[in-house]
């Protein structure tokens, strides 16, 4: 099915058109709530169910006369896109406002290999260390593995 939407602005007079050869100025295609809700394959009562809940921007004007762009059905589309992925809405809030997802932990599977740094420090006294994990370079664990040797060091002096 091939759905052609055209814009609800009027054609301009001959008085606004540009002279031939100069760019023509751009405005941004409008849609009533019908091309929208066709567009996204939404219906008019879940787009406004949206908009109440905060997923989708309100119209541009009111009454009859309101026109969605091309931002509110990007919104529609990227929200159902996660709702057929199983997202919550609250998940999608996080998502459209830009929120930077927090970084899942990582399953261990049987035959994952992972890099430890094991320091032994003294008889019953050991540090492991799993690098990527704890987000530190070779050159901070290095520096990590010096102070920790030095405030052992210190306490066994009796220097705290």
């Amino acid at each position: 099915m091939t759905v052609i939407i055209a814009p609800m602005s009027p054609k301009p007079s001959p008085r606004q058109t540009a002279p031939a050869g100069a760019a023509e100025p751009t405005e941004p295609q409008k849609f009533t709530l019908d091309d929208l809700c066709t567009l996204s394959d939404t219906s008019k009562r879940t787009v406004r169910y949206y908009m109440q809940i905060g997923l989708v921007d309100p119209p541009i004007g009111s009454t009859r006369a309101a026109h969605y762009l091309h931002s509110h059905l990007d919104q529609l589309l990227t929200i159902r896109k996660l709702s057929d992925a199983g997202v919550s809405l609250d998940r999608i809030r996080e998502v459209l406002s830009g929120e930077v997802p927090p970084v899942p932990p990582r399953q261990r599977k049987p035959g994952s290999v992972e890099v430890r740094s094991h320091l032994f420090i003294a008889n019953g006294v050991e540090l492991e260390i799993t690098p990527e994990d704890a987000g530190l370079t070779p050159e901070q664990v290095r520096t990590l593995v010096r102070a920790v040797m030095q405030a052992y060091q210190d306490i066994q002096k009796g220097n705290p």
